[in-house]
């Protein structure tokens, strides 16, 4: 059967589902719901002010349309609830009136007003809703209603019989699992709350059985694997390299150092993460380790996830490499086609011995002549994907992974169990902590004074707006609005300047080179400056909207102030009650932040956003779900270890799943 085939699906609805991934009929059985809401109905008689609630009306009136601003529009009519007339009002849903006929019952969700005798509305469904029962909401798309996606998950399911169930079935008799299909219906369409519980163990428990089978396999895949390439380096030219240096490492900048040297000498593949906090100098050590690399007379190839942050490492490290003889090249693909054509042509001659670069590196035409290490920068940003393309460019490189987000050591254990971990914890010399500090809307003025404080001592300033133009759905702050208003303010005297993704690349790279050289005092940007950004001269950081962005990216935002020995300050405009923004007033502890994140932010992947990489799941959470992940991780060894002599002969869905890793790698 074809999604095509669904009863009252059209072309239309047919894009709407592959907006949200739903290509097939397995996708849409298998897209389960994000949450599940207890229906209980509120009585409006006895409800307080400002109280959301969920009540049964029945319509009184026609409903009036009114429309104010661009694509603003209200809907407003009279309802009767347990015998009170009430006024019900609902935005952006204009749609709705042809179907609100006088007489009809309803059910209306949202806030009371109990001044105005009147709710705001979230939704309004047209049936009778029981008191206790339960909805699954789900994740949707413009042109899709939750109703309509139930419905074609419904008219799917009684005769759909292609369950694949990746939890071995000794392990689902030992722990009294649902079977499979039982456990999909009853997330779809639960009776009760026993009903969502056995389905979400089971279909957690299985998500990440097959998610800690993959990584258990990937070991035994580089035990067999792990055979390197010795190097015979000199420890003193290394070290004559370091000393070399206009700045004296850390203490873990140096153990990170040792443990790299360790695993490029020897007969073992290097398979290690690099974990630092922002500004803890992750980069120079990534350096060193092409250094090493190069020593022995081999390639380094260094990915970044964004072309910003390629070109920064590519200034930054040439500059640091310039008393070597060292040859260091950039490849983006925003270069000219006869730029890249020379570069790719160097590379396969050997005559680049470092090359930085985006996913522009992982191109068929690019190929090395000796690629031996491969860096990958923020690496959760790419996909497994990708890093196996990068790694098939050379003959069993060592690979170093390095990552800005904080991972708690329980979980980069558990998840990067096949990798060997190094930590930088401590800051170089000279740098200070950050101080945070949050100011309400009204206290703009006072942080513009602020500003103009750090501009007159010649330092710069940061501003960072979740949006560039305003939203018909959401009133927040936007760059070009925070742009003129700081020139009415400073009349004229500051210089600043926008930055946003949707720039073209030239755009970008003006806006970026007047503000690293002070000829732009301020910097008004989006998250697009979130990562890697290093100007020392910029002292102060000011986000609006802060209440918007995830915990992980207001520190990294954070993060690019604070790069100097000056005193640097990061303002959260926002509410002081909120519990979130309180976290980053109390520290300046990257891991202490993320696991605060964890505790707060819920259902969610391990970054704070979907990833197209390793961590997304549908229904387990790796931070609620450790324990089941734990288990997962011990049972699916026992699994793996049980049968791979036997090639998985009585599990056919795991020799698939082992063939499309062994492809990978």
């Amino acid at each position: 059967m074809k999604l095509s085939d669904i009863k009252g699906l059209g072309p239309k609805t047919l894009d709407s589902l592959k907006n949200i991934n739903i290509n097939s009929v397995d996708d849409l059985v298998n897209y389960y719901p994000y949450r599940h809401d207890i229906i209980i109905l509120n009585d409006i008689k006895e409800a307080e002010d400002k109280q959301n609630v969920i009540i049964e009306c029945i319509v009184d009136s026609v409903p009036l349309t009114r429309r104010f601003r661009a694509n603003m529009s209200s809907l407003t009519f009279r309802a009767v609830s347990n015998r009170k007339m009430i006024a019900v009002v609902i935005f952006n849903r204009a749609f709705l009136k042809t179907h609100l006929r006088p007489g009809s019952i309803i059910t209306v969700i949202g806030k009371y007003d109990k001044v105005k005798n009147t709710v705001v509305a979230s939704d309004i469904k047209f049936e009778k809703i029981e008191s206790g029962s339960i909805e699954s909401i789900y994740h949707l798309t413009s042109g899709l209603t939750s109703k309509q996606l139930k419905k074609y998950i419904n008219e799917v399911l009684p005769d759909y019989d292609s369950f694949i169930d990746y939890v071995p079935e000794y392990l689902n008799q030992k722990y009294n699992f649902l079977n499979k299909k039982d456990a999909v219906n009853k997330i779809h369409n639960p009776k009760n709350e026993d009903d969502v519980k056995s389905a979400l163990i089971k279909l957690k428990y299985e998500e990440l059985f097959e998610f800690m089978f993959k990584i258990n396999y990937m070991k035994e895949i580089n035990k067999k694997k792990n055979e390197g390439y010795v190097r015979s380096v000199d420890l003193e030219s290394v070290n004559d390299f370091i000393r070399g240096l206009p700045f004296e490492l850390t203490k873990d900048q140096n153990k990170a150092i040792n443990d790299i040297y360790e695993d490029m000498t020897s007969n073992k593949r290097m398979n290690r993460m690099l974990e630092g906090d922002v500004g803890s100098g992750k980069t120079i050590v990534s350096i060193v380790a092409s250094y090493i690399n190069y020593l022995a007379s081999h390639q380094t190839a260094l990915m970044a996830p964004t072309e910003v942050l390629a070109y920064q490492h590519y200034e930054n490290i040439k500059s640091i490499l310039s008393n070597t003889k060292m040859r260091v090249s950039l490849l983006v693909g925003s270069m000219k086609k006869k730029e890249k054509d020379e570069v790719v042509k160097s590379l396969q001659d050997g005559k680049i011995d470092l090359i930085i670069g985006t996913h522009a590196l992982l191109s068929e035409n690019v190929v090395f002549k000796d690629l031996r290490l491969v860096i990958t920068d923020e690496q959760h940003r790419f996909g497994v994907n990708q890093r196996a393309n990068l790694k098939s460019k050379g003959i069993l490189p060592d690979i170093l992974y390095m990552s800005a987000t904080p991972i708690p050591r329980t979980f980069a254990l558990t998840i990067y169990g096949d990798m060997d971990i190094s930590y930088i914890k401590t800051k170089p010399k000279g740098r200070k902590d950050i101080k945070t500090i949050i100011k309400s809307p009204k206290e703009i003025v006072s942080v513009y004074e602020m500003m103009k404080e750090e501009i007159d001592k010649g330092h710069q300033v940061y501003i960072v707006s979740p949006i560039i133009e305003e939203s018909e759905v959401v009133d927040l702050t936007t760059v070009n609005e925070i742009k003129r208003n700081i020139e009415l303010y400073f009349k004229g005297k500051v210089k600043s300047a926008i930055m946003h993704g949707k720039l073209s690349k030239s755009d970008k790279d003006k806006i970026m080179e007047d503000f690293k050289n002070n000829k732009t005092n301020i910097l008004i940007s989006t998250t697009v400056i979130e990562v890697g950004i290093d100007v020392k001269n910029a002292t102060l950081m000011v986000i609006y909207d802060a209440e918007m962005f995830g915990l992980a990216t207001l520190h990294q935002l954070r993060g690019r102030v604070g790069r100097n020995e000056f005193d640097s300050t990061c303002v959260l405009i926002g509410s002081e009650e909120n519990e979130r923004l309180k976290v980053l007033t109390e520290s300046n502890d990257g891991f202490y932040i993320t696991e605060k994140d964890y505790e707060m932010r819920g259902e969610g992947d391990l970054f704070g956003v979907k990833q197209s990489g390793d961590m997304e799941f549908k229904v387990a959470d790796l931070h609620k779900d450790m324990k089941i992940l734990l288990q997962a991780k011990v049972d699916s060894k026992e699994f793996l270890d049980n049968n791979i002599k036997n090639h998985f002969e009585n599990y056919k869905e795991y020799a698939k799943i082992i063939e499309e890793i062994s492809n990978l790698d």
